[in-house]
């Protein structure tokens, strides 16, 4: 057994994988959680990625930030509303939008991905790229279970982030 202060330290000695795909989201609201979902589908392929960490980053905040750091490549998988059709998955770069969340404030943990990594670019701590994968939710509610036209088309989302991790 370790001390508090060994694990931390040998945490801190463990090499960040040059790629990292993060998922976010809230599984508990339906839709909102397709982030969770995706990732923890990719991570049981990790063998086939070394050079890839899959991180399951729940609803994100300023930790988002750290693990970017030291990276040459994030990848996030988010809901977004995209004004498509439910299901529609939409691959961007953070150049090519511009957030329209509102934040209430009244949470440590609430933050807008975009901000973030303009912080982590401020910081100098921002990857290399950046590429987001937007779906666009069928349904954001109390609920566990992701809706059918998600549902309907994991494989679809799957293909295209992998593809991304093969370029």
């Amino acid at each position: 057994m370790r001390s508090r202060d060994e694990t931390s330290n040998f945490s801190n000695q463990v090499a960040a994988k040059p790629v990292v795909v993060l998922g976010l989201g809230n599984p508990l609201m339906a839709d909102e959680g397709i982030g969770v979902y995706l990732v923890e589908r990719l991570a049981e392929s990790a063998a086939d990625y070394p050079d890839v960490d899959f991180l399951d980053a729940g609803t994100g905040g300023l930790g988002v930030l750290h693990q970017m750091e030291g990276r040459r490549k994030a990848i996030f998988l988010d809901c977004a509303y995209l004004g498509r059709d439910p299901g529609s998955i939409r691959r961007f770069v953070p150049e090519d939008v511009r957030s329209a969340k509102v934040l209430a404030h009244q949470s440590l943990h609430e933050a807008d991905l975009l901000r973030i990594i303009e912080m982590a670019e401020q910081l100098g701590q921002a990857p290399d790229e950046v590429v987001i994968f937007g779906i666009q939710p069928e349904r954001v509610e109390l609920g566990y279970a992701l809706s059918p036209s998600l549902m309907s088309r994991i494989d679809d989302y799957l293909a295209a982030i992998l593809h991304e991790l093969n370029m």
